[in-house]
């Protein structure tokens, strides 16, 4: 295999890409808050804060959320259910087919819950969730930074900068309508986009969709399309790392709806 030693930038999305939960019904099941999904569902309707980021407005706006503090944060990020492999996944991207992946998490979910889930797997300085800035008591008191809808697509900028590489050199991995506008940002650059989930809103948008609880699977796609593995390549690579490619199930799905047209009025004849 050849060796070509370029330096790529792979990001993820946390919530529900890399873990089955969603962070703020964690926390809210936590801290005994009824009705989160709803009081999202509301948030999105009137669109009084980009997509992914209504667990910031709710932390700091919601009277019932005020409770929370920093350590708070960090217990959700214990209790949050990850996709397995994520450590492997990591460690295979420092040298994946000769190239070394920069491995990020661009997220709206707070740092403090990201940092806490993924401790000894990815290091806290390439975790870029929603950052608080706190009082001295530990009640948030504003937001720093929240990476959701189009400031995805700033922050993966800025690390593409200090990275100083191409703009094909990127690699995002999303589940959500968050994820779009980063998504069609990465594919303008010519560079890889996979989502992770059937949204409806996304998957006509990324380069491919993988759907499986292993987050190391995310890898097949990238072997094919940046390396051109073959079939037979990419099950003996996950064989040497001790993963047998039990299902691979390439789908090709088309949504159609169709409806009759309504009947055109018959004109009165007096």
């Amino acid at each position: 295999m050849t060796r070509t030693g370029k330096h790529y930038l792979f990001v993820s999305d946390f919530d529900q890409t890399l873990s089955f939960n969603d962070s703020g019904l964690v926390l809210s099941k936590m801290i005994g808050v009824e009705g989160f999904e709803e009081r999202v569902r509301g948030l999105a309707d009137i669109h009084l804060v980009q997509q992914g980021g209504e667990l910031a407005y709710l932390l700091l706006h919601d009277p019932q959320f005020r409770c929370v503090r920093r350590e708070h944060l960090a217990a959700v990020g214990k209790q949050i259910r990850l996709k397995e492999n994520i450590d492997l996944l990591s460690n295979i991207l420092r040298d994946l087919n000769g190239n070394e992946f920069s491995f990020h998490v661009v997220s709206a979910a707070p740092e403090e819950v990201i940092q806490s889930a993924l401790e000894g797997m990815v290091q806290p300085d390439h975790i870029h969730g929603t950052r608080f800035r706190y009082t001295e008591s530990g009640e948030i008191e504003s937001i720093i930074q929240l990476p959701a809808g189009y400031g995805k697509v700033t922050v993966v900028d800025e690390l593409r900068a200090q990275m100083k590489i191409g703009h094909d050199s990127i690699v995002y991995v999303g589940d959500g309508s968050s994820d779009v506008h980063v998504m069609l940002h990465v594919n303008r650059l010519d560079g890889l986009t996979i989502a992770v989930s059937e949204n409806k809103y996304l998957t006509p948008i990324a380069s491919r969709t993988i759907l499986s609880e292993d987050a190391s699977s995310v890898l097949v796609p990238m072997l094919e399309d940046l390396f051109g593995w073959t079939a037979a390549q990419i099950r003996a690579f996950f064989q040497s790392h001790g993963l047998t490619l039990q299902e691979w199930d390439k789908i090709r799905t088309d949504s159609i709806t169709l409806s009759r047209p309504p009947a055109a009025p018959q004109a009165t004849v007096n």
